[in-house]
């Protein structure tokens, strides 16, 4: 889970949920194949940065929560015609589950009633004297005094009050509490817990039952961000788990854990638990360190000198190169500081095994380190980026639309540039989780996952770039500059680039990379179109123009712009160099 720093302006939730979702105007042929596309989709930068779609989940308010729960409990009441407090114990039993609880109830509404403990008849009579014998303390008290559930155990208020109050002390399970007779099942609802408990146990139990509206339904589940009270219900099996509250945070409805699409929720687990487990430090120590021959503890060298004396209280005296005694070296063996042992030992094959295990384990470490910094690298850039829109939103736009002469509608552009850069930072974050599961001997698949990401990450680091230095620019004038539309066009363009680039990444990360066929290579008819034609270039790089979909394509060249065919940012006419990643036409 990210912490609260790593939340952005709860006002721009709309523009990043469902981020990757929906139509999309990305290059397809008639017979419907989906081909990855790295061209500029039709946009002037002034659409929406998303492709919304329908939404798969309702974020509830605590009011929101409460008005469910007693239209759930209304419902129950009136079509089994029982008494609120029984239906909300009905409910309770079958986890807020409306349809389940009507099934039981009208396939055996005895066996239900036995279940929950709503019974229809008393289990013991009351005798008709003016006083009655608590069931606890067996002192003798007034009926006025006197209570009990439908099973007229008799317990005085002072026992009610005292079993009541430890029961909701003890937690939720109060939700559950049946009568104080150990051999009787009937159930206390909540009419008795007004009577008889304080002010403050009230509260709790009120507040007990509210969350079980939550936690026990397999609908909804709270928002896993700190100190938020908003809770999702779901659509399950839609398939899309992202989930976006209200209080900014996203988070997978499956696991709970931060937004992670295209990688799935096993990858994530896995990664998680490797970053905080020990194993890494295991291999930092096989890597780094030898052990004692004596007792085996781990001993790191921290100086030049080959002669190793272990820490009290084993104080053994120890060749680091061959691991010898020290009492063996001499004049024999090349000299106390020129030990030779080891190199002929290892030509003899004694030391193979162990030289192999320790270069693994350097190697597994240097390969762990090379992903684990771009994943944390990528994770401190997303937080930084959602620190920059935030002051972008507080006093940038405003001074930027003081200084330009322009409404600070017009200058939309600038934050879903910024929106746009958190959420593909957080997409490349988890790419590099899923290149470190990647297996090796999947060559093919490993080389196209590492050309979308580089593309994406290309595209991403110029976004970034344009919106965090060349914006600072316009920011430090006096006055409006007759720069500033031009540089609108760029960023607006960067953004709808960026976007398509990792739009070919999740889908093709999502699908498997499915474009790879299972002999190593790449299908040929996909990579064409979805590499950008059949030019060549650097690692395989297509180079020709992008291929669309004949309706969403646009003819620049009849226009006063023209299409680099690396990028598809559209360029003025009059210049001969892409002014998006500087390519000559």
């Amino acid at each position: 889970m990210e912490s609260e720093d790593d939340m952005h302006d709860a006002n721009d939730v709309d523009s990043l949920e469902d981020f990757y979702s929906g139509e999309t105007a990305m290059a397809s042929d008639d017979d419907g194949d989906g081909d990855y596309d790295f061209g500029d989709n039709e946009s002037d930068g002034s659409d929406d940065i998303t492709s919304h779609r329908q939404q798969n989940y309702t974020i509830l308010s605590e009011v929101d929560i409460l008005e469910r729960q007693e239209e759930d409990i209304l419902r129950i009441s009136t079509v089994l015609s029982i008494p609120r407090v029984a239906a909300t114990i009905l409910l309770r039993h079958y986890n807020w589950d409306v349809s389940k609880v009507h099934d039981a109830w009208f396939a055996d509404e005895e066996k239900v009633r036995q279940a929950v403990g709503l019974l229809e008849k008393p289990v013991v009579q009351f005798p008709k004297s003016r006083e009655l014998t608590c069931g606890i303390c067996f002192e003798s008290y007034p009926r006025d005094k006197i209570y009990s559930t439908a099973c007229s155990h008799p317990f005085c208020t002072s026992c009610w009050e005292g079993y009541v109050s430890t029961a909701i002390s003890d937690g939720p399970g109060c939700l559950s509490l049946r009568c104080p007779d150990p051999s009787c099942g009937s159930a206390v609802g909540q009419d008795m817990i007004n009577v008889l408990a304080s002010e403050e146990d009230k509260e709790k139990y009120t507040r007990y039952l509210l969350r079980s509206y939550v936690e026990d339904n397999r609908k909804t589940k709270w928002c896993p961000a700190p100190g938020c009270d908003y809770a999702v219900d779901f659509v399950v099996g839609s398939g899309i788990y992202d989930v976006s509250c209200n209080c900014s945070y996203s988070f997978c409805w499956n696991c709970t854990e931060e937004a992670h699409r295209p990688v799935d929720c096993g990858t994530v687990a896995k990664w998680i638990l490797k970053n905080s487990a020990e194993s890494e430090n295991m291999n930092w120590i096989l890597a780094n360190s030898k052990p004692c021959p004596k007792c085996k503890r781990p001993i790191e060298k921290n100086q030049g000198c080959m002669h190793i004396t272990c820490t009290p209280p084993c104080k053994y005296e120890f060749c680091w190169l061959c691991l010898g005694s020290w009492s063996d070296h001499g004049e024999r063996t090349g000299g106390f500081y020129a030990c030779n042992r080891y190199e002929t030992a290892k030509q003899e094959g004694v030391y193979d095994e162990t030289e192999k295990r320790r270069e693994m384990a350097k190697n597994s470490l240097e390969r762990y380190t090379h992903y684990y910094e771009r994943w944390a690298t990528n994770q401190s850039s997303r937080q930084k980026a959602i620190a920059d829109l935030q002051q972008m939103q507080a006093v940038h736009i405003e001074r930027l639309s003081d200084k330009q002469c322009q409404p600070e509608s017009q200058l939309k552009f600038i934050t879903e540039a910024w929106l746009q850069i958190i959420e593909c930072r957080r997409v490349l974050k988890w790419t590099y989780a899923y290149g470190y599961y990647l297996p090796e001997y999947e060559h093919a698949k490993r080389v196209f996952f590492e050309y979308l990401q580089g593309e994406a990450e290309s595209g991403l680091e110029r976004l970034h770039q344009c919106a965090e230095k060349e914006l600072q620019s316009f920011l430090n004038l006096d006055g409006p500059s007759k720069d500033f539309n031009e540089f609108r066009t760029k960023l607006a363009g960067l953004t709808s680039v960026t976007r398509n680039y990792f739009e070919n990444l999740v889908r093709a990360l999502e699908n498997g990379l499915a474009d790879v066929d299972a002999h190593g290579a790449s299908s040929r008819s996909s990579s064409s179109k979805s590499l950008g034609g059949n030019g060549k270039g650097k690692g395989g790089r297509g180079k020709g123009a992008s291929c669309r979909s004949s309706g969403s394509s646009r003819n620049l060249e009849d226009t006063d712009h023209w299409s680099c065919e690396h990028c598809t940012f559209a360029n003025v006419r009059a210049v001969t160099t892409c002014q998006m990643c500087n390519r000559h036409r």
